[in-house]
């Protein structure tokens, strides 16, 4: 009876070491497999990091558009990009390229410069332009310097409300606030193909409303407040399709062009610049946007404009 039962524990005990080294025999298989697992996943990290830094060396050089580009401001911008070594492509756009290739004859030329036939108020010769422009892939930067305050045919800013003429508040709607709507519909694929876009519209501070204080200039005010909300909305928009885009009103301050010259005079409260120091300090202000700014105003200086 004693002789059964020793039998019967000596063979539990042989199950129970057999069940043992089974159960070290997985354990150590579990081991061997998260080491290895682990070794991949490092590894894997390894590449991915590798592949993100390889990503990151590689600067691509960035394209821009400057549309009024044969206009005072316009014309500068231009020629402050060319001096940018930063900028692989540079469209000019402008209604008169034969007028443009006549101004840049004395500057900077070349391969990086293509002149492109554009006016932002004609749907049809703009979607022209940017079939020209899709064969860059992609637009890093569009400044738009389109603008209107007075023209030959009368338009002129107002003193008063009996000088307000409704065809001219119509016309100055159009250039100075729908154009840039009608570039952002045109440009909108070439921008979302950038990895950090930026789409600036020149503004002016005479169409923030808060810093309305003296009246008058009724459609130049009106035009450039119309500006100003559009392109706040297009921001809006913009950011849920373009996480790092940059929208911008930008006030390049009072510059000596043919829009504003008939209206500086010696005793001007303002900063008058030129536009070559214009063009540089917006440039400054540009290089050193973020997508936080995404859907500002701001001023040459960098400093923001209440709207």
């Amino acid at each position: 009876m004693f002789t059964a039962r020793l039998a019967v524990v000596f063979n539990l005990k042989v199950h129970l070491l057999r069940i043992v080294k089974y159960v070290r025999k997985i354990i150590r298989f579990k081991r061997i497999e998260k080491n290895n697992g682990d070794v991949l996943m490092l590894a894997a990290q390894s590449v991915n990091s590798k592949a993100a830094i390889d990503d990151n060396s590689i600067v691509k050089k960035r394209i821009a558009l400057v549309t009024g580009a044969s206009g005072g401001i316009g014309l500068a911008l231009v020629k402050q990009l060319m001096k940018d070594e930063g900028y692989d492509l540079i469209f000019a756009g402008t209604r008169t390229p034969e007028i443009f290739e006549t101004l840049v004859q004395s500057g900077p030329k070349g391969p990086r410069l293509q002149c492109v036939k554009l006016d932002a108020t004609d749907t049809t010769n703009l979607k022209a332009a940017c079939e020209i422009m899709q064969a860059a892939g992609r637009l890093d930067l569009v400044i738009n310097t389109v603008g209107i305050l007075h023209s030959r045919a009368g338009m002129h800013p107002e003193k008063q409300l009996s000088d307000i003429d409704f065809k001219h508040m119509l016309i100055a709607l159009d250039v100075n606030a729908l154009s840039a709507m009608r570039l952002a519909i045109e440009l909108e694929p070439l921008l979302s193909a950038s990895h950090a876009p930026q789409f600036i519209n020149l503004s002016a501070r005479v169409g923030s409303i808060e810093d309305n204080h003296i009246g008058g200039w009724y459609t130049y005010r009106a035009s450039k407040a119309a500006l100003n909300m559009l392109l706040k909305t297009l921001a809006i928009e913009w950011a849920r399709k373009m996480p790092r885009i940059a929208c911008v009103a930008l006030h390049p301050g009072t510059v000596a062009t043919d829009l504003s010259e008939p209206f500086i005079s010696n005793k001007s409260r303002h900063t008058v610049f030129q536009p070559e120091e214009a063009a540089r300090l917006m440039m400054t202000v540009i290089d050193q946007l973020s997508p936080e700014q995404n859907g500002c105003f701001l001023a040459w200086d960098g400093t923001e404009i209440s709207w």
